[in-house]
């Protein structure tokens, strides 16, 4: 399995069978990324595209092309507090389970978090002013959740344009609390990435 980092909260992820997009809005060149051939996974609404094998576009329980998709409501981080315009999701590919945490309120209730369940690999905004998850936000999530490996996102890399300025990455990681494991082009997992039980923190450079 091969995760690379397309700016925003986009990711793509790639095995031998099958080929997800996350959050397919604004990648570094301001264009869509998926294709006809992807999964499309998506944690608000405003950050679909038409273009997509499969779209996964809210709550509930998918199955498709050998992976497993949860969609678990939640508070975006603009909602009032008794609305549930975000999802959050959980993952199983390649028995590789992955947490997706969209632009949420950082207050995840008990019943998310048992959805959620053990968690291998969080990817987690961090850029914060008051249109995500800032870097304290996402520590309490982290802590919460306690994955072995966190993939942050949304935050100002100097390339990806946002409509409200996000912190940048530097910044972020001192309110979060951790520091880089490694930095990389993209993340090639193989199953000894999960052994030790210090969580890791994975920074992937955006294509």
């Amino acid at each position: 399995m091969e995760i690379k980092y397309l700016g925003g909260n986009c990711l793509k992820i790639v095995t031998k069978k099958v080929s997800v997009v996350i959050d397919d809005a604004v990648n570094i060149s301001g264009k869509p990324v998926s294709t006809e051939k992807d999964i499309l996974i998506v944690t608000n609404p405003i950050l679909g595209t038409d273009k997509s094998y499969f779209l996964v576009d809210g709550p509930g329980e998918y199955e498709v092309s050998d992976i497993s998709v949860s969609g678990i409501p939640s508070r975006a981080h603009m909602d009032t507090e008794d609305q549930h315009s975000s999802t959050i999701y959980r993952l199983i590919i390649e028995d590789t389970r992955i947490g997706i945490i969209g632009h949420i309120h950082p207050n995840i209730t008990e019943e998310q978090l048992e959805a959620l369940g053990t968690i291998d690999i969080l990817v987690i905004p961090v850029g914060g002013n008051g249109y995500t998850l800032d870097g304290n936000g996402a520590q309490k999530i982290v802590k919460e959740v306690e994955p072995k490996i966190v993939i942050p996102t949304h935050y100002d890399d100097g390339k990806t344009k946002y409509e409200v300025p996000q912190t940048d990455l530097e910044t972020a990681l001192k309110s979060l609390a951790m520091e880089p494991t490694e930095t990389v082009e993209s993340l090639k997992l193989k199953n000894t990435e999960f052994i030790g039980e210090t969580t890791k923190l994975i920074v992937i450079e955006p294509n």
